[in-house]
């Protein structure tokens, strides 16, 4: 048996873009992913705090030290630029890793730089 954890969560993170024709995705600047952990093409779930839509698509990476949060596809439907998002990925854990887990945590501030990474 395994447990489902959470893996990585990126808090606060402002919408800076949007692109409706495109296949797809949420583009992450690079940096923040690598803060998290996040792998590109990795599964997401997104929620919105400015309209309470969730979604799931998958994470690709947005140019290194841009602060890019790129709504895409279908998603560019979804939110505005300005809105601050919670992105979170999930993990399969047994339960001797569940045990001492412990998710990448950032929240983001001005300009989506980490205000406090780490956990």
């Amino acid at each position: 048996m395994t447990a489902s954890l959470l893996k990585s969560k990126i808090h606060r993170a402002r919408v800076t873009d949007r692109s409706l024709d495109y296949e797809g995705s949420l583009a992450i600047d690079l940096d923040i992913m690598e803060t998290v952990g996040l792998l590109p093409h990795e599964r997401i779930l997104v929620g919105n705090m400015a309209n309470g839509q969730r979604f799931e698509t998958y994470a690709i990476p947005g140019p290194r030290g841009s602060g890019a949060i790129c709504l895409n596809g279908a998603t560019a439907r979804l939110g505005e630029p300005g809105d601050l998002l919670t992105i979170m990925a999930f993990g399969q854990y047994t339960p001797q890793e569940a045990a001492s887990h412990k998710p990448k945590i950032v929240t983001l501030g001005d300009a989506n730089r980490p205000l406090r990474p780490g956990a």
